[in-house]
């Protein structure tokens, strides 16, 4: 007999303490599978990521990812690794200061737009980005008022952050 069934068995007859225990014992198991199960999709992700085969069967579906772009928004979020995907709206200059960065805005579909702010020191440029292109997005989320900022979409050279990734034209960009 486990020794949780022993505690179980032999608090019979204690009004609601068999019950309490019980139910402790059920949310307890339940919160391993779920960080088992969040500890095995981290692990099988970074394999796949690894050997570039294409994550379309674990990633979220669009309309997921922007609702947590959208619950990042309005709790003023940030530091958060994202992915999904949207449609040039803008293309903006480049920002010089510091490491240079190609910089373009997308629209979600839920709306919301985001600032995407891709280091081009570390990573390529997309060439020949327009209004109208669709690009996929796997970076940090970073909160301010006009609906965020995609940064980290690209590799760190000190191992010390998530590798992000830019996605145009059937090119991957990181």
């Amino acid at each position: 007999m486990t020794s949780w069934t022993r505690d179980v068995v032999s608090t019979r007859g204690k009004s609601g303490y068999t019950h309490d225990r019980l139910c402790w014992f059920v949310s307890h198991i339940n919160m391993k599978k779920i960080l088992l199960l969040i500890i095995f999709s981290v692990l099988k992700y970074s394999f796949v990521q690894e050997r570039g085969i294409s994550v379309k069967a674990i990633t979220l579906s669009s309309g997921i990812n922007d609702d947590i772009l959208q619950h990042a928004y309005n709790k003023r979020q940030s530091d958060l690794q994202v992915q999904g995907k949207g449609i040039v709206i803008r293309v903006l200059s480049d920002d010089l200061d510091g490491s240079r960065h190609q910089r373009f805005i997308l629209k979600l579909s839920s709306g919301q737009t985001l600032l995407i702010a891709n280091n081009v020191d570390l990573a390529p440029r997309i060439r020949g980005l327009k209004k109208g292109n669709a690009v996929e997005f796997y970076g940090e989320y970073e909160w301010n008022l006009k609906g965020g900022v995609i940064h980290w979409t690209h590799h760190d050279p000190n191992n010390q952050h998530v590798a992000g990734w830019l996605k145009h034209a059937g090119r991957t960009y990181k």
